[in-house]
């Protein structure tokens, strides 16, 4: 009998151990699953937060690039490219846009107001002179920003990207579509949105 009742007490706390601990994993796996959700509800929130700072940081960097013409160009200088970008953003379509880009590119192909023209013609344009413009605006005029945040390399090559897709070019559309995924994941576009979420369903 002596025996017995300590054998009989060591199941008794070995049982009711194994009952703290198997509701003490209940607990764990309740909670991982709560964790779960509410990271899968919160994802949304922290993307857009993200983007956020992904804007206020491009559009540092365009002041940055606003700012570095100033350092290159004489006062009346920058009068006269802001008078010619001003001219051109009367009418887009209109031969004076064109004259004006023209000469901005010729006087002034360090300014960031002429690579803001040459793209903005090169959406107005067609045919082979919208590709020589988009060409042109993600060449030596790539790192040139419009106020809002918007890179000219970046944006041109997706308009690039897409009149590749418009002419069946697939294989070149999608070379572009990896570059701006690869190079530029934090370009954005006018409504401050990653360029990258205009990929989705364009490849």
């Amino acid at each position: 009998m002596k025996k017995i009742l300590p054998t009989l007490l060591l199941v008794a706390v070995s049982s009711n151990a194994w009952a703290d601990e198997g509701i003490l994993l209940q607990r764990i796996v309740a909670l991982e699953k709560r964790i779960a959700e509410l990271e899968i509800k919160l994802a949304p929130v922290l993307e857009e937060e993200r983007i956020k700072e992904v804007v206020r940081q491009q559009q540092a960097l365009a002041h940055e690039r606003i700012i570095m013409d100033a350092e290159i160009h004489q006062r009346h200088d920058l009068q006269l490219i802001e008078k010619l970008y001003q001219t051109a953003n009367e009418d887009w379509k209109g031969e004076n846009a064109t004259k004006a880009v023209e000469l901005l590119t010729a006087r002034y192909p360090r300014a960031n107001r002429t690579g803001v023209a040459t793209l903005t013609l090169a959406q107005s344009s067609e045919g082979t002179v919208q590709m020589e413009l988009l060409k042109k605006a993600i060449g030596p005029f790539g790192n040139c920003y419009y106020s809002n945040g918007v890179q000219v390399g970046p944006y041109a090559r997706l308009y690039l990207a897409m009149r590749y897709k418009k002419d069946g070019k697939n294989k070149e559309a999608a070379e572009i579509f990896e570059e701006i995924r690869t190079n530029h994941p934090d370009a954005i576009d006018h409504q401050g949105q990653l360029l990258t979420t205009h990929l989705e369903g364009m490849e």
